[in-house]
């Protein structure tokens, strides 16, 4: 898999598909673009180039340890799209990597031809249960590992979905976040992020995505930026946070059709 060298960090990035860019920015998990869209890569590789890189703090990124900043993850993503792309891309973050997207849109509107925006937010300190949130998982990530597993999952995934699964798919969700050393460097970032004054700098057309049954990042921080990002798209989904996992085709029908090139603004 392709690696490049951005400041200290050999960012990896996987590219799959044929056709126009479609570039992957995942979340929050030292697990990175593997677990994030494992599945819903090849709903979109049929007709797109489909572009996942790794950013700092997952396990296939090598870097210096240091603390991790939106403009320094952004980073990262520009050079991946420099190095892989040819022109500009249409650009998706979810969660976490919904800070760098837009901070990537904000700083490079050169490199941006359409934004989307999925369970993202803006600042953290601003919501004390977000930020009670992150605290939580940090301070469980560092004494009690298993219970971390399960705080992630049980907010990562609305109620009706973890039941319909059954015990036995809950429990092997677990795993799918282990709180390594990276995974709380995403989470220290995660309590300190704050892009605000970024986001009267985009210029992309945006799509703004929503989980209406979120319990990691409340659905009203998504209402939130939609109305920060001028002319932005907003659109919500019946789901918890991994809304990409529990409507996989509503949500793969939304971003198509966004981001389609023969789509007007």
């Amino acid at each position: 898999m392709p690696t490049i060298t951005v400041g200290d960090a050999h960012v990896h990035y996987g590219r799959t598909g044929s056709g126009p860019a479609l570039v992957l920015v995942h979340g929050t998990g030292s697990a990175g673009a593997a677990v994030n869209w494992g599945r819903t890569t090849p709903a979109f590789a049929g007709h797109r180039t489909v572009i996942t890189p790794d950013l700092s703090g997952t396990d296939a990124t090598v870097d210096g340890g240091g603390p991790l900043t939106a403009e320094g993850l952004a980073a990262q993503v520009i050079a991946v799209i420099e190095d892989a792309a040819d022109g500009p891309v249409d650009l998706l973050g979810f969660s976490m990597g919904a800070t760098v997207a837009a901070t990537v849109a904000a700083l490079r509107p050169d490199l941006v031809r359409r934004l989307v925006l999925a369970a993202g937010w803006a600042h953290t300190d601003a919501d004390a249960y977000l930020r009670s949130l992150f605290t939580l998982w940090r301070d469980l990530g560092g004494s009690d590992p298993a219970s971390f597993g399960r705080a992630v999952t049980m907010t990562g995934f609305s109620r009706g979905f973890l039941n319909a699964i059954g015990h036995e798919q809950f429990e092997a969700l677990i795993p799918n976040m282990p709180p390594t050393e990276g995974t709380l460097r995403h989470v220290a970032y995660d309590l300190r992020v704050d892009i605000r004054h970024l986001l009267p700098r985009i210029q992309a057309p945006t799509l703004v995505i929503g989980a209406l049954q979120d319990s990691t990042v409340p659905v009203e921080h998504s209402r939130a930026l939609h109305a920060a990002i001028a002319d932005s798209s907003y659109a919500e989904i019946d789901a918890g946070h991994v809304m990409f996992f529990e409507q996989e085709d509503t949500f793969v029908k939304l971003v198509s059709e966004f981001t389609d090139p023969r789509s007007s603004c």
